[in-house]
């Protein structure tokens, strides 16, 4: 499929989605947030892939939404509704993915670009880039879950003063927060990530799948229904092809070759 605002490209098991609106430093339209969604569930369907890279190039991740399409799409209360769920629907596809999503970030990564980075599972960032949600300069509030992600990956202290200031932050703050899983030398964030999908190709697939699910259910629990989910899990999985393989395979000292079943 020929997409608008996107392009999509494969090495090994990694699925690589570039945002691709040069002409707009790859603000996140409409378009864009149905492209996005269109090639996860692609992406999702596809048992050869091993892992989602999300990246913007290697100039810049996003500047954050179309404000011009925004104005326009937000001049009345149903209106304003109607945009707001195509933001929650876009972050909500990247988080609900079986595949691990990885953002690679190069550049500047601001609001609505940084709240797709967010919906991501892990982030790698080169030394270049910024980060910021700006939405405070302009008298609103993020619309794209950035007020409940960010607090959640970086603690309320850090996200709090990265709301209320709306100025960027460095690639070094970023890390030392945790908002960055890695950080890597300008220029090799999108290697980074491959590395890391490289890496995905050797594990059992639906042992990612639903570790990802038990992470994201898991912290919307209170701790002792969480452990019971777990244990749901654990259960599930055992009775897997998988998993008899990968026992079997430790057991005989040889590479597991896991199917997905």
């Amino acid at each position: 499929m020929t997409y608008q605002t996107i392009k999509i490209d494969r090495d090994g098991g990694a699925f690589v989605l570039q945002l691709h609106r040069p002409d707009c430093r790859n603000a996140i339209n409409l378009q864009m947030m149905e492209d996005v969604e269109h090639a996860i569930a692609q992406a999702s369907a596809d048992p050869s892939v091993f892992g989602v890279i999300v990246t913007g190039g290697s100039a810049y991740f996003s500047a954050g939404a179309d404000l011009n399409e925004a104005l326009e799409k937000m001049d009345t209360t149903a209106h304003r509704l109607d945009y707001t769920a195509s933001w929650k629907r876009l972050n909500n596809v990247l988080e609900n993915c079986p595949k691990p999503v990885v953002a690679a970030i190069e550049g500047f990564c601001f609001t609505g670009g940084f709240e797709l980075a967010l919906a991501c599972d892990l982030r790698v960032g080169s030394e270049n880039t910024r980060y910021a949600i700006t939405s405070a300069k302009i008298g609103t509030v993020p619309g794209g879950g950035g007020t409940q992600r960010l607090p959640r990956i970086v603690g309320i202290g850090h996200a709090l003063e990265i709301l209320f200031s709306a100025d960027p932050i460095d690639a070094q703050h970023a890390m030392r927060i945790g908002l960055l899983n890695r950080l890597v030398p300008t220029g090799e964030a999108l290697s980074a990530a491959k590395a890391m999908v490289k890496v995905y190709e050797e594990r059992a697939p639906l042992a990612l799948r639903m570790l990802k699910s038990s992470v994201y259910a898991g912290v919307e629990m209170n701790l002792r229904d969480a452990i019971e989910f777990e244990s749901f899990v654990v259960n599930t999985i055992a009775q897997t092809s998988d998993r008899q393989e990968g026992i079997t395979a430790f057991l005989e000292k040889r590479k597991a070759v896991f199917k997905g079943e």
